[in-house]
């Protein structure tokens, strides 16, 4: 496919997003009925794709319209692209430009600016402060790529050398000792034999970092309360060099953590109800994503004031059902990847109000100007004997 091409189908992709169908799905709609598309070709189309969806508003208002059509042409004159080279009706490329899309488009400002909804921007902006701005020139932009060397198989310096024999160039990262920021060929780390020897898994490395500030010893009996896929599940795994138990409420979101534990050479175990007291249970909570919204953008376009009082309210719910099962003097340990104040601070505000014979330890963000995505992290212990860290 010719370059002209390739912004041509991300216009029809981009029609379909509109339309309400998932960023996901209309590019796999799309590569089944064009069978002609090599692997380059899918992947320059994805990143199109992707690039606009993170900024939809700001190239909504630069291209005059949000049509696939509008989005690409915003993101042209974006990037500083010409847009009569795209734009010329030549090597199956998008029409020319009309005299009124010449002169239409304006500068975004504001939450077009930002890119994301009204209301998003008033609050992030009320919750970030002077820092809002560096955090929405980074949701804008595409994530790194981060693994965590499996301590369990091997170390830090010879996982580089065996990712770098097969093409993947990779550099420490200060915000975690086991994390790597892949510099060259992600796109063959899923396929890589250090991955499927499980010498390395996929992880933020704010999500690893998560992991390192948790108060594990030897010997603690662990649970993840909220385990999704598992990324901390095994990394906590390899932490301890022991087992953890890994639970959720909707158990088939676990059901790669087998496959993925028996890679690593973790003892990972899947519970469907916890039973008895642990040393320490983590909560990494169903949140509004919005510290990891350069990863899976459509989100902060797809959630509404109503979307996150409901999630409020279930992590409410979950932190309260979790400190059932914590020792008394284990630890209760809440975090999500969001960077918004209600989702964070205030919960454990409305926990302790409550909860009386609970003590917050310790607070952290870690924000995506770090290098990785947003994450919270609050660490809890009952008062019973004056626990600390």
């Amino acid at each position: 496919m010719t370059p002209a091409a390739r912004w041509a189908a991300a216009a029809q992709i981009l029609d379909e997003i509109t339309s309400g169908t998932a960023a996901e799905k209309a590019l796999t709609n799309w590569a089944r009925r064009s069978r002609f598309a090599g692997s380059k070709d899918r992947a320059a189309i994805r990143d199109h794709v992707y690039d606009i969806v993170r900024c939809w508003r700001s190239t909504a208002a630069l291209g005059g319209g949000t049509s696939g059509r509008h989005l690409v042409l915003g993101r042209l004159r974006q990037t500083g692209i010409d847009p009569d080279a795209v734009m010329s009706g030549q090597g199956y490329g998008l029409e020319p430009l009309t005299d009124a899309e010449r002169v239409g488009g304006k500068i975004p400002e504001g939450a077009d600016a930002a890119d994301v909804p009204d209301w998003l921007h008033k609050h992030i902006t009320q919750d970030l402060g002077s820092d809002a701005s560096e955090y929405f020139d980074a949701m804008r932009t595409r994530a790194p790529v981060f693994l965590r060397v499996n301590t369990l198989k091997t170390t830090v310096s010879k996982a580089q050398d065996v990712l770098l024999a097969t093409g993947i160039s990779t550099v420490t990262h200060p915000l975690s000792s086991n994390a790597l920021q892949v510099t060259d060929g992600a796109r063959r780390v899923a396929q890589s034999g250090p991955f499927a020897a499980g010498l390395v898994e996929l992880q933020d490395v704010a999500s690893q970092a998560v992991v390192d500030a948790l108060p594990l010893k030897k010997g603690h009996r662990v649970l993840d309360y909220c385990a999704g896929g598992g990324g901390k599940s095994l990394a906590m795994a390899a932490r301890l060099n022991g087992p953890v138990e890994a639970h959720d409420a909707d158990p088939r979101r676990m059901k790669d953590i087998p496959i993925r534990a028996e890679r690593a050479g973790a003892r990972v175990t899947c519970v469907t109800r916890p039973v008895g007291e642990y040393d320490l249970v983590l909560c990494d909570a169903p949140c509004s994503g919005s510290g990891a919204w350069r990863r899976s953008p459509e989100g902060k376009w797809r959630l509404s004031p109503e979307q996150l009082d409901k999630i409020r309210s279930s992590q409410a719910i979950i932190l309260d059902k979790a400190e059932q099962f914590v020792k008394p003097d284990g630890f209760l340990v809440y975090a999500t990847c969001s960077v918004l104040n209600s989702e964070n601070e205030d919960q454990i505000d409305r926990f302790l109000q409550h909860q009386t014979v609970w003590t917050c330890l310790e607070k952290r963000r870690f924000s995506p100007t770090d290098g990785g995505d947003g994450f919270f992290l609050a660490i809890l212990t009952r008062t019973v004997s004056g626990n600390t860290l």
